[in-house]
């Protein structure tokens, strides 16, 4: 036998011998595991205190507080990593750094009680003298973009939640490549989970060029408790402080692009100048300091310290919710839109997972004989979220609510208009994580001329799906069990 084939012989042995006397050790054997199940005890109560001790939905809590007693082994350290919903620090924090932009004044709508609502949760006031204008098609969204790089003198600002390595996504890079080399300071806000792939070598011939890449709250170390969890889902772009771009889409070709593609989904969006633009702004510089760790007096040195000029007549109000906010204003504001409501309600969105208040508060205004309309995907990009989402819509649509399946592609679409008059529309799905666990950025527009055009887009959309088919009388076993199991889960997802 080979002298080297010997010794590896005898260290197997040896590492052999030591791991059975430290298993067949009293100590080992009999206080370790007594040991362990105190530290896995103690842990399970410290996420269950901090899990009561959080302001969440009933439903959320009670999702994980299975996980906890069922699966402890799996659900203390999944709520240790992911369990986290607002950050109280970064609130208090961030809160500084959002002033209103210098020199604009509120608009008539502040009086609204809709507006107040959302003031009261953190959001700004409504502002006037906008111009807005709504993007419902891919190419136009790309066409959008590329001039507001391509025109921007100063500066531009984009951020998003998912930077794809296609197409679209290169040829972003390239342009803000090249305006960063003409002298423009371009800032690119990634979030780190979702532009995974993309955030690091793909944005190299950006960062060459003198423009500046920052990641939002990585996943992996992690920052906080509950970053992993915590996702920017925000999708901003801003041009020289006083032209914006704000909605559903990232950058990624199934959302824009130059030419038109068969598979590209359906979403929507919208151009925003005027002083709204400036509180966008104000959002990113916010998000970015945080991301980026630069001091807050960027924020302060970059800011006009004029009062935007008065480009149109919208009167609009800019909602950022998330783990930086106080209060959850989406939330609030959606729930108090659908309660006021009183001739219509309709929603477009691509997840519906509501909590249980909206639930019950859509079913009843269904009851009084509210036209409430829901449209989602037939079949949306995650099967998970259909399963969960069914039990809602058969309970709405045994209320009287029409709930329709939009069958050609998928929709990304997110938008809500009330009585034809308040519309809503920005990042925010009309599920759990959006309303109280992402950053989300919202708009709710108040003037007749964006109520209008909301309306017509709706219509388009009514006109393109079809009605959810009616439940059979009686439902399969395994199917019936997967769509139960989901809804229970519904609050994780």
């Amino acid at each position: 036998m080979h002298p080297h084939t010997v010794k590896l012989t005898l260290v197997k042995e040896w590492i052999h011998n030591v791991y059975q006397a430290l298993w067949d050790h009293p100590f080992i054997n009999g206080v370790v595991p007594h040991l362990l199940t105190v530290a896995g005890f103690l842990l399970a109560l410290f996420a269950i205190a901090r899990l009561i001790s959080d302001r969440r939905q009933p439903s959320n809590t009670f999702a994980w507080l299975l996980a906890i007693a069922f699966i402890p082994y799996l659900g203390v350290p999944l709520f240790l990593l992911l369990g986290g919903r607002k950050i109280r620090r970064l609130a208090a924090r961030k809160a500084r750094l959002c002033p209103i932009v210098p020199g604009t004044r509120p608009s008539p709508a502040s009086e609204s009680a809709i507006s107040r609502v959302l003031m009261l949760n953190g959001a700004s006031p409504p502002l006037a003298g906008n111009r807005v204008t709504f993007i419902t098609s891919g190419e136009e969204a790309f066409a959008h973009l590329e001039r507001g790089i391509r025109e921007a003198k100063h500066t531009i600002h984009i951020m998003t939640f998912i930077l794809a390595r296609d197409a679209t996504g290169r040829r972003i890079i390239k342009l803000l490549a090249q305006r960063a080399r003409e002298g423009v300071k371009v800032r690119l806000l990634l979030d780190a989970l979702g532009c995974f792939p993309s955030s690091r070598g793909f944005c190299d011939p950006l960062r060459k060029a003198g423009g500046e890449v920052v990641r939002f709250m990585p996943a992996l170390p992690l920052q906080t408790r509950g970053s992993a969890n915590l996702r920017n889902h925000r999708k901003i772009a801003i041009f020289d402080h006083h032209t914006a771009a704000l909605g559903g889409r990232n950058l990624a070709i199934e959302y824009m692009g130059p030419t038109p593609l068969k598979r590209r989904w359906r979403d929507f969006g919208a151009i925003v100048e005027g002083p709204a633009a400036g509180l966008l702004n104000e959002i990113f510089l916010a998000d970015w300091c945080f991301a980026s760790g630069q001091s807050t007096d960027l924020l302060h040195a970059e800011l006009p310290t004029t009062a935007p000029a008065t480009v149109g007549d919208s009167e609009v109000q800019i909602v950022a919710s998330g783990p930086d906010v106080e209060g959850d204003p989406l939330y609030e504001g959606i729930l108090s839109l659908v309660q006021q409501a009183s001739r219509s309600v309709w929603i477009v969105t691509p997840y519906f997972i509501p909590d249980e208040v909206l639930f019950r508060t859509l079913a009843v205004q269904a009851r009084a004989g509210i036209d409430v309309r829901i449209v989602v995907p037939a079949r949306s990009n995650h099967p998970i979220t259909d399963l969960a989402r069914r039990y809602h819509l058969r309970q709405l649509q045994t209320a009287g609510a029409k709930v329709l399946y939009y069958g050609p592609g998928m929709s990304h679409a997110k938008m809500l208009l009330v009585d034809e008059q308040v519309g809503l529309m920005g990042s925010a799905n009309m599920d759990l994580r959006s309303l109280f666990v992402n950053f989300e950025v919202g708009m709710v527009t108040y003037s007749p001329t964006e109520a209008a055009a909301l309306s017509r887009w709706a219509q388009e959309v009514f006109a393109q799906s079809k009605p959810m088919p009616a439940p059979p009388a009686r439902r399969r076993f395994f199917p019936a069990v997967a769509e139960e199991l989901s809804r229970l889960l519904a609050p994780l997802l």
